[in-house]
């Protein structure tokens, strides 16, 4: 079992900090849950974070208005530390300042990212004025904002999964092969305006790029539920 510290940076219950919680933990608006948020827009039992191996799993318990995670709609999710969690009007951060720091140490090191600017788009620094570590209302639409997502989020590529039978590589591979092959298509089509600073593409691209996301999207829901279908 693992152990996870949840701080709530957003809603009713902002301020309040979960630490070294054993996982299995849920969230939810209902008495019984690991963490019970004061959020009318949050489910009886929202999500569940689990250990699996050495990876954080969060699944979505089939909420009524869904989990985010970085900006993302998701059922299925491996966190990390500082990741953010959008559920209902309450945004959560997973992990612990220390255990955030490192990470953004790493990126830092792989992507070249200021790591000052890092650590004050991930919100490490408490906010002049309050002194109590949770940030304000300013420094909380900076955390939100696009760019922090995509540096929490979008910096590091997603791990292959370890012991793959050949069976199951190949379908990965297979996966990988498809996402490729739509976005070699989409690069090729492209028209660079450079004066204009813009990229054009036919409709017939555009179109299959769409498709292409509405075929991983039921993909990914698929995984998340092996019961849904479309």
């Amino acid at each position: 079992m693992g152990r996870v510290t949840i701080t709530v940076l957003q809603g009713a219950d902002r301020g309040r900090v979960f630490r070294d919680l054993q996982t299995p933990i849920t969230i939810g608006r209902e008495e019984g849950n690991t963490i019970q948020l004061n959020d009318e827009r949050v489910s009886r039992c929202h999500l569940k974070i689990q250990q699996d191996s050495d990876k954080m799993v969060l699944t979505d318990l089939d909420s009524t208005n869904g989990t985010k995670v970085n900006g993302e709609d998701c059922q299925l999710r491996n966190l990390r530390s500082g990741d953010i969690v959008a559920v209902g009007r309450s945004l959560i951060r997973i992990g612990t300042d220390a255990e955030i720091a490192e990470r953004l140490a790493k990126l830092q090191a792989d992507s070249g990212i200021d790591r000052g600017t890092v650590r004050d788009l991930a919100g490490l620094h408490p906010p002049s004025g309050n002194g109590t570590g949770v940030p304000g209302p300013a420094q909380l639409g900076q955390t939100v904002s696009d760019q922090i997502l995509a540096i929490l989020g979008m910096v590091e590529p997603p791990e292959i999964p370890d012991n793959l039978t050949a069976g199951q590589a190949a379908q990965v591979c297979e996966i990988l092969d498809y996402v490729h092959t739509r976005l070699r298509w989409l690069v090729e089509s492209g028209q660079v305006d450079e004066q204009a600073g813009q990229v054009r593409l036919p409709v017939v691209a555009w179109q299959r790029l769409l498709d292409a996301q509405a075929r991983l999207s039921h993909l990914v829901r698929r995984l998340a539920d092996p019961e849904w279908s479309p």
